[in-house]
């Protein structure tokens, strides 16, 4: 699929902004500059956008499937599941909706726009010639009259949906600065009697594919920081060994099988070390290997259980969970297992800890009221939130590479489902629910499209 952009300037929004980052970029056709909203914000309101159905160019082929509101809804439900944008409802547009003439001028009447309250406008138009697909898209700011991003693509008619993605994220890089989430992919278990299989899934729910099929039970899919592999913990072999699979020739290796536990960690930002919890001299303790030699250091040597590390994003420090105060507890270690301090204090029982990409905060599982639900805290120990109150708990989160999501795992009293939600616990939405219970969230960089 080959496609083609042009990008407008944008210096004047609708509301007031926190900060402004402004970077000039040079393409195809001349230099822009770019700003963008702190949508991180607690005070930011969602983005209103109009997105019209698509118009069809003349002598366009027959694709009943991929309508112009087909193809307009499916951007419109992109950019909503994203929490940042609003699409006003297609009732209240005072266009008219009828198709411009072949070869004639877009005249955009922003006037018309601005008055039903409008800061953005999505045009889209579209040619068939047999299986192939011509789609132009292009995004415009009501307010300064003007063209903000244009992209154009060219492909297979089956690809709509990708190229409808792409532009999703086009929309949401230019207005926040990333917009990687939408070929992100989510890894999890789910267990069907007495064995479990590896599963992912996309951002918005499609693309389930099965990633490790289970012969006995799996645990902790863990992604690597490029996306390269995925590492887990099976009993294939009846006893809990370690393995990484490489995703680009679908090639297994055992990489640690000690007597007793060899329970998947987090891997460093390099993606050339892993995390490791061991329990071969004695009880469990936290090791890291080098991914290259599989030599291995042990980090944590202390009577209680040390398990769940996770990298801060810098390489510079681990989180990991230990009941040396008694009851599970949150730590906070140097990356060589120096100065090792307690984070968390509240609540009896705190786990499953993912550093945000930020590095400012660490999401976790805390026992509340006789069920888990999911908390951040600060990496200092400040600004405790609970994100989540469900009445059959939460569990098992997991931070996007944007650090604006959260992947977690609900129970509605009858088994647990896949959710995911923004990083301030608001827009929860289900990705997934399938036959068995799911559990072990593991969240992957963005994955190139072609």
């Amino acid at each position: 699929m080959k496609n083609c952009h042009v990008r407008g300037t944008m210096r004047i929004f609708p509301r007031s902004v926190l900060f402004l980052l402004l970077f000039v970029f040079r393409c195809d056709y001349d230099a822009w500059g770019r700003v963008y909203l702190d949508i991180d914000s607690p005070t930011f309101k969602p983005f209103l956008i109009a997105v019209p159905d698509f118009q069809a160019s003349s002598g366009n082929g027959e694709q009943k499937d991929n309508s112009p509101a087909s193809m307009s809804s499916s951007l419109s439900d992109y950019l909503m599941m994203t929490g940042f944008f609003n699409v006003i409802n297609r009732n209240a547009y005072l266009e008219d909706p009828k198709p411009q003439p072949e070869g004639a001028n877009e005249t955009i009447r922003f006037a018309d726009w601005m008055v039903i309250g409008a800061e953005y406008l999505v045009k889209g138009n579209f040619q068939y010639r047999g299986k192939e697909l011509t789609l132009e898209c292009r995004l415009y700011d009501v307010i300064r009259s003007e063209l903000v991003v244009g992209k154009k693509y060219a492909g297979n008619a089956l690809e709509m949906k990708t190229m409808i993605r792409k532009f999703a994220g086009e929309v949401l890089f230019t207005l926040t600065g990333n917009g990687g989430i939408f070929t992100t992919r989510i890894a999890f278990v789910r267990k069907e009697g007495k064995t479990s299989d590896i599963f992912s899934i996309g951002f918005d729910g499609s693309g389930l594919l099965k990633e490790k099929e289970g012969k006995a039970i799996l645990m902790s899919p863990r992604w690597s920081p490029d996306g390269r592999y995925l590492s887990y913990t099976s009993f294939e072999e009846g006893n809990p060994d370690f393995y990484v699979k490489d995703m680009g020739n679908s090639k297994v290796t055992k990489m640690a099988s000690f007597q007793g536990i060899n329970l998947s960690g987090g891997w460093s930002p390099k993606s050339d070390k892993v995390l490791l919890t061991l329990s071969k001299d004695g009880n469990e303790e936290i090791y890291v290997m080098d991914f290259a030699n599989k030599l291995h250091q042990r980090l944590t040597n202390n009577f209680a259980i040390d398990v769940s590390p996770t990298w801060s994003p810098d390489g510079s420090k681990i989180a990991f969970v230990s009941n040396r105060s008694g009851s599970p507890q949150i730590y906070i270690m140097d990356a060589d297992g120096n100065n090792v301090r307690r984070l968390t204090y509240d609540e009896n029982y705190n786990t499953s800890p993912s550093w945000s990409p930020h590095g400012d905060r660490i999401v976790y599982e805390s026992r509340t009221a006789g069920n888990f639900q999911i908390f951040t805290i600060g990496w200092d120990g400040s600004n405790l939130k609970q994100l989540t109150f469900e009445k059959g708990g939460s569990q098992s989160p997991s931070w996007s590479p944007d650090g604006r999501y959260i992947a977690f795992i609900k129970n509605n009293g009858i088994k647990n489902k896949i959710y995911v939600m923004n990083a301030t616990g608001s827009n929860v939405r289900l990705l997934y629910e399938g036959s068995g219970d799911c559990s072990f969230t593991s969240w992957s960089p963005p994955i190139k499209l072609d």
